[in-house]
């Protein structure tokens, strides 16, 4: 089939090119993210492709529509910037990659942990301008302290393994609890009193209604003095505007984004010539207790390889028989 990827980096190019050689599609790579004015790209492809800062509203899935696409293929977990019930009304089906490497994200947010936990960007560059001091670099032990996680699926899993193997006590939240790691000692408790308990706290759950701000000034309130919070999973879990009163009263300790709630605009992209024009993630940038990345949880060799594969096993699927067995069901 045809497909058009939007939003493209030379690392996508490369994997799907790659990956592509067993399948046999007609891909075209554009660099642009994909929006009511790009949307305008397609020529007669069948297939899109997007990321996750991509926008897939009513609007740009009605000309994908008109275009003649038949498939829209996201090559990500997350699916909440596509309007799923315009989709379902266009007949436009949505197929994902519901895993890729849970590893991958949840070794990213231990080295979020341990880093800031540490000071170790702070001690690589303080190291490189010829200072040996330890002036404020003093961190904690692990072993002993109390993490809570938010979001038992593959990476909240993950995650947890190895905060047990650094002898940490594990309490968890979930709808749907793990008798498995129960029995290794995972704790499952509300969010109230994981919010109360915690040293560290950790998300790993999806963007719902529910979940938006879930860390807002209430739930910050309730939290320990000094509290270290590491999201790698969705940006707008966090309020952006209730952490930094957090982190300037120190009710918050310690701080790691892999995720922001304003990153459509901003992350993948260079904007080192540039002001950056988002007053809060300015902000954020200035304190010394927090590391920001720009989602790149994900990114691994085996991940991209698997995100590149189910991708186009999805679409290969799709033009042999109609099925979709990756398809988001609203």
């Amino acid at each position: 089939m045809k497909i058009a990827f939007f939003n493209t980096k030379s690392y996508d190019q490369q994997f799907f090119e790659k990956t592509n050689q067993s399948h046999g599609h007609d891909i075209r790579f554009i660099s642009s993210h994909l929006n009511l004015e790009t949307a305008n790209l397609i020529v007669d492809e069948e297939v899109v492709c997007a990321f996750i800062n991509d926008s897939l509203n009513a609007e740009v899935l009605k000309v994908l529509k008109q275009k003649g696409v038949k498939l829209i293929a996201l090559r990500s977990a997350g699916f909440n910037h596509v309007d799923l019930v315009a989709a379902k009304q266009l007949a436009l089906p949505v197929v994902r990659v519901p895993t890729y490497s849970p590893y991958a994200v949840a070794e990213h947010a231990a080295g979020l942990l341990m880093c800031l936990n540490r000071k170790i960007h702070r001690a690589f560059n303080r190291v490189r301008e010829g200072d040996f001091s330890l002036h404020n670099l003093m961190g904690f032990d692990l072993h002993g302290k109390t993490v809570g996680v938010i979001g038992t699926g593959k990476i909240g899993l993950a995650f947890i393994n190895i905060m047990l193997g650094f002898g940490c006590r594990v309490i968890a939240y979930d709808m749907v609890e793990n008798k498995k790691y129960i029995a290794k000692g995972v704790e499952y408790v509300s969010l109230d009193i994981l919010f109360k308990q915690a040293n560290i706290i950790s998300l790993h759950c999806p963007l719902t209604e529910t979940t938006k701000h879930m860390i807002n000034e209430q739930s910050l309130a309730n939290m320990q003095d000094g509290v270290t919070i590491i999201n790698t999973s969705r940006g707008k879990l966090i309020d952006t505007k209730a952490i930094i009163q957090a982190l300037k009263s120190g009710k918050v300790g310690l701080l790691g984004l892999d995720v922001y709630e304003e990153e459509e605009a901003l992350f993948y992209e260079d904007f080192s010539s540039s002001v950056i024009q988002d007053d809060q993630l300015s902000r954020l940038l200035t304190f010394p207790n927090v590391i920001i990345t720009s989602h790149q949880a994900f990114f691994t060799q085996e991940a991209m390889s698997k995100i590149a594969q189910v991708t186009l096993s999805n679409v290969t699927e799709f033009a042999q028989n109609g099925l979709v067995q990756n398809e988001v069901i609203l």
